[in-house]
């Protein structure tokens, strides 16, 4: 396993032919007894790969925070396994230690301490040399644009730096899993666009980032690959991209400056298109689109768009068909 050095961290272990980072199989969790025992989480899998992002989305109640407790070696599981980097964090302390975490709200943070406290505090307590933790620190200010913060209680920092103190803390230690709660809630545009652009970087690294969000316009965004979670139950574990593609249609709508002569009308229809004032609306393959953009010639043309489903509508689909009857 060769081992390169990263800007702002001490050294990023290449990826070596098991690039698996995170594989839980089968993990289950309740709670209570007799009538009041509910399975918070059942036979839950997952596997996460270094350089992936994978967002771990689910209804609140779901069984997500039990899942990410679990993984964390916070709640043992009653049945199954977890491995990170191919150990476990309920039994290895090193597993542990490739983890790290940054919580919503920043409750990964002492407000009252500066970053460059922060930073080396939560090094040491990390098992991090003082002084490698404090070079360490300085690092990840500077790559995080925080120099000039450095002295500054975090308290009295803006939202956006507050959560980039966070994911310096979260990296402190080297961690080859990062987990991320919520990392742009409550941020404003440029802010937001900040922290993604970090998470972006991170996961070239070699990390593998579990992502839990609400906000699931940022979690299409990051995702190279979803897992939903429902009742303590996976109903969907596959690439972003393909999880969009099956539930996206295949229509497309055109937009022209000007309206179609009865003519172009006649040829439009017999392509399987549809005519409303400017605007066409064709549901078929996109080789019969090239026929009917040339029925309209030589009407301008000012947009051609796809339609395609989002994962606000992939989930809530998925969702409500996966509800249970009630009694």
């Amino acid at each position: 396993m060769q081992l390169i050095n990263r800007p702002g961290l001490e050294q990023v272990t290449e990826p070596s032919p098991s690039s698996v980072v995170l594989a839980t199989r089968d993990l289950s969790k309740a709670y209570g007894r007799g009538k009041r025992r509910f399975e918070a989480v059942n036979q839950v899998s997952l596997t996460l790969h270094r350089g992936e992002v994978l967002a771990f989305l689910g209804p609140n109640g779901a069984g997500k925070t039990t899942t990410i407790k679990m993984i964390s070696g916070l709640v043992r599981p009653d049945r199954g396994q977890v491995r990170v980097v191919g150990e476990d964090p309920h039994r290895s302390a090193r597993a542990l230690r490739n983890i790290g975490a940054v919580l919503e709200g920043n409750r990964n943070l002492y407000w009252r301490l500066t970053p460059e406290e922060n930073l080396e505090y939560f090094g040491v307590l990390r098992q991090v040399p003082r002084k490698i933790a404090h070079r360490r620190g300085l690092e990840l200010l500077a790559r995080f644009g925080l120099e000039e913060k450095r002295r500054t209680p975090v308290q009295n920092l803006s939202r956006g730096m507050q959560q980039k103190v966070a994911i310096a803390v979260s990296l402190i230690h080297n961690p080859q899993l990062l987990l991320l709660d919520e990392p742009t809630l409550g941020l404003d545009v440029e802010a937001s666009e900040t922290v993604k652009t970090l998470v972006r970087q991170i996961a070239k690294e070699g990390r593998a980032i579990l992502l839990t969000t609400h906000q699931l316009d940022v979690a299409e965004e990051l995702s190279d690959r979803v897992a939903i979670i429902r009742r303590g139950r996976m109903i969907t574990q596959q690439s972003t991209e393909s999880l969009l593609r099956e539930f996206s249609d295949s229509a497309y709508r055109l937009e022209v400056d000007g309206v179609p002569t009865e003519t172009q009308r006649v040829a439009i229809a017999r392509l399987g298109g549809h005519v409303d004032g400017q605007s066409i609306t064709y549901a078929g393959t996109s080789e019969g689109l090239y026929a009917l953009l040339a029925a309209l010639q030589p009407l301008p043309l000012m947009s051609v768009q796809r339609d395609r489903a989002d994962l606000t509508q992939v989930f809530l689909k998925l969702v409500q068909d996966n509800q249970e009857p009630t009694s």
